[in-house]
């Protein structure tokens, strides 16, 4: 069978269509959303098929019937309506000043505005605009209008902390308030973005704006379950397996452990990341390619704001309150963090939502991206370090791997630290994290207390204990003492104990000391 067409450089459903290209079929959610209500939010992380769906709704409001030939929307729809629809996309370029903002927009009126003309004034702000054009497409054609906007948050996610944020904020909210005025004129409104942005007013403007993020019915409208993995997806995942070597259930072991495990809603199924999971499929390479597409800038500035440590992470308590918090008014790095992607939920209890990493490559790719802002060295000086360090842990070259330590925190500026024994403690944990076929646990707990840092490989357990401006052999001495080995010594891989001071003058691990 021959190989079919995966496109992962476009979100525009008529082309994929009219290519042959792969298109997991969400059309029978769509038809339920578009006859259920006519307004909508939806959030969701960058990269996660927002696009592609708001190109569906386009084609489909456009009546382009033969474009859902094969599709659920075939049999589901029988009246073809031609709407007038406007689609805004607001991520066409990035943010630094109002005037980018006012270009984009301009960007977006100008092709409409040309096909159903334009009145009022040439000094009309970009609210009056949209209201005059509005009426003139329901006028022109008799059928109420579409509006589509997506990523509609994209400029204020830049500039969320500069001070171009309260001018754009201004701007945006002169646009998005004539939806309000225009009900009567409108079939349907959908925008989507990736947080709430209480400022705009325009979720309290909006009064019938329907909120999906959380709402089980359509938690799977954009990204891929493992039901559409295993039957739409399955000849992709039969020709990769074949080239790897392993079989179908290996591979989807592995797509699962890189790729799946996010959950918006209570009883959410488990939903691949699509452009990351869609790239492995097509280049049959298991690489983290979402991470790849932008940089948590945004992330290192929140977890500078917040008391947060990186090794938390993976076990992290909210209320739903807090998930659903609008960025710019959080008072906790849940709402960035969630409404992101970088954590989903795992479960939930009596109301309360434990959050953690969804999948390996967020885990690793996000930690990857710490350590820059945690050591101020750059992203390639780091790696190069990681493999190094990789390389003797896996020989048991633990003098190897200490002199390795050693001379990169020797390396790190000096205003870089905050001097205390947690700053060591979190570079020690984000350098081995990222080796990603370690299992890092940090304080650790036993029955007398709580070792510093562990690391499991497939036969080897390596206990840590650190002093500050102590001695090296107090350090190993409190590991047999506090019996932090005692719950391995009953299983079959070798232990190897570490004590090691940090000298807080120098700045560096002053000493190790081994129980090999």
């Amino acid at each position: 069978m021959a190989a079919r067409n995966i496109r992962v450089t476009t979100s525009d459903f008529a082309n994929m269509r009219n290519d042959k290209a792969v298109y997991v079929d969400k059309t029978r959610l769509i038809y339920e959303m578009v006859h259920d209500d006519r307004a909508y939010f939806l959030a969701r992380p960058r990269r996660f098929g927002k696009s592609l769906l708001v190109s569906v709704l386009q084609a489909y409001f456009e009546g382009k019937r033969e474009l859902f030939d094969g599709l659920a929307m075939a049999e589901l729809e029988q009246d073809w309506v031609q709407y007038p629809v406007f689609k805004f996309d607001m991520s066409i370029t990035n943010y630094i000043y109002p005037v980018d903002l006012a270009s984009v927009i301009n960007a977006n009126l100008m092709p409409y505005e040309e096909k159903y003309g334009r009145s009022g004034n040439d000094d009309d702000g970009p609210g009056v605009r949209l209201h005059y054009l509005i009426r003139r497409a329901y006028a022109q054609t008799g059928q109420q209008v579409v509006v589509l906007i997506d990523e509609y948050d994209a400029p204020l996610l830049d500039v969320i902390r500069e001070e171009s944020f309260e001018p754009m904020r201004k701007m945006l909210q002169g646009v998005y308030k004539v939806l309000k005025e225009s009900t009567a004129y409108l079939r349907f409104v959908f925008l989507t973005g990736i947080t709430k942005f209480s400022q705009l007013s325009i979720f309290s403007a909006l009064s019938n704006l329907t909120d999906i993020t959380m709402e089980p019915r359509y938690a799977s409208i954009c990204g891929i379950t493992k039901d559409e993995l295993c039957t739409e997806l399955m000849p992709e995942v039969s020709a990769m397996a074949e080239e790897l070597g392993i079989s179908n259930d290996a591979l989807l072991a592995q797509l699962k452990h890189k790729y799946d495990g996010y959950h918006f809603t209570k009883n959410c199924p488990d939903i691949y990341n699509p452009f990351s999971l869609m790239n492995s499929l097509k280049r049959r390479e298991l690489k983290n390619y979402w991470y790849s597409t932008g940089t948590p800038t945004l992330l290192t500035k929140t977890i500078a704001q917040y008391t947060l440590r990186p090794e938390d992470l993976d076990n992290f308590n909210a209320s739903e309150m807090e998930l659903n918090a609008p960025m710019e008014k959080a008072e906790t790095p849940i709402p960035v963090l969630y409404q992101s992607g970088y954590l989903t939920i795992k479960t939930v209890r009596n109301g309360k939502y434990r959050l953690g990493f969804p999948n390996e490559e967020v885990r690793v790719s996000f930690l990857k991206g710490l350590v820059p802002y945690y050591t101020k060295l750059p992203e390639r000086e780091n790696l190069s370090f990681v493999m190094s360090l990789t390389d003797a842990m896996e020989d048991h070259d633990v003098d190897r791997a200490m002199n390795l330590m050693r001379s990169f925190i020797s390396s790190i500026p000096y205003n870089a630290e905050r001097q205390d024994e947690a700053h060591y403690k979190t570079i020690f944990y984000l350098i081995f994290r990222i080796a990603s076929e370690f299992c890092v646990r940090t304080e650790e707990c036993t029955a007398a207390g709580r070792s510093d840092a562990l690391i499991e490989t497939e036969d080897t357990i390596f206990l840590f204990e650190f002093k500050l401006d102590g001695s090296a052999e107090e350090a190993l001495k409190q590991i047999d003492d506090k019996g932090y080995a005692i719950k391995y010594d009953a299983g079959d891989k070798q232990i190897i104990k570490i004590g090691a001071n940090f000298d807080k003058e120098r700045r560096t691990i002053e000493r190790w000391v081994t129980n090999l």
